[in-house]
């Protein structure tokens, strides 16, 4: 049975940390309680690749769709405790009639929540009225295991800040799975094997026509875009 990674939070950061675990292979759950606080971003800019910058529901949209693409499965429920059972977590969420999920990993990405990890000690970091959890560069917290990425781990408060801490913190969970994985790449064809290597794992060789039906497809992907809704606006102002 593959290895059950839990990730709280749908932002930039949960969803990238789901996007490479599934794509190793792991499965893989984003437990989604509502509409990230990116949501609220009139225009995104500072992203690779959109030199106009995004519209903020369009890019975690679609970063989902990705997620869900590489075979990720969604809750969108709330994350209400998380605690240790031997070697594995139990995922306890707001859903009554839902039974306790479990998980071999836990990706904490949920900013500004962590309240469902008041169970485990570990070293927080109090700015204000938000905690952060403090990690290793590598995203692990104290506890094996558990892993917080983005904002929640006292990353920049930038969206492809986020999604890379959440890269980051997604391979370094395979990297303690029991995945054998080189790196998630996809290569012409005859990269490696023409030089006498084997594919390593992870590893993909594509030949030409491959490659050209997956640029078509990615740049029907990017013409299909259209607009997407405006901002939530933030909880705290008036809505006269």
């Amino acid at each position: 049975m593959s290895q059950r990674v839990a990730v709280v939070g749908g932002g930039p950061a949960g969803l990238t940390a789901a996007i490479y675990t599934a794509r190793a292979g792991l499965q893989t759950t984003v437990y989604d309680a509502g509409e990230p606080i990116l949501a609220r971003n009139a225009h995104l800019e500072n992203v690779p690749g959109f030199p106009a910058g995004v519209n903020a529901r369009t890019f975690l949209e679609n970063t989902r769709e990705q997620a869900d693409r590489a075979g990720v499965e969604f809750v969108d429920v709330r994350v209400e405790h998380v605690e240790r059972d031997g070697q594995t977590f139990r995922v306890q969420t707001d859903d009554a009639d839902a039974d306790t999920d479990v998980a071999d990993f836990v990706v904490a990405a949920s900013w500004p929540d962590s309240s469902y990890l008041e169970g485990f000690e570990l070293e927080r970091i109090d700015r204000g009225s938000k905690t952060m959890l403090s990690t290793d560069e590598f995203a692990r917290t104290d506890v094996e295991g558990l892993y917080a990425a983005g904002r929640l781990a006292r990353q920049y408060h930038q969206a492809v800040v986020a999604a890379g801490h959440g890269a980051t913190a997604g391979l370094t969970v395979v990297d303690d799975s029991d995945v054998a994985y080189y790196h998630d790449w996809v290569a012409p064809d005859g990269y490696f094997t023409g030089r006498g290597r084997e594919l390593p794992p992870g590893c993909e060789e594509i030949d030409e026509t491959e490659r050209q039906e997956r640029e078509r497809e990615s740049l029907d992907a990017l013409h299909a875009l259209a607009p997407a809704d405006s901002p939530t606006q933030h909880p705290s102002v008036d809505d006269d």
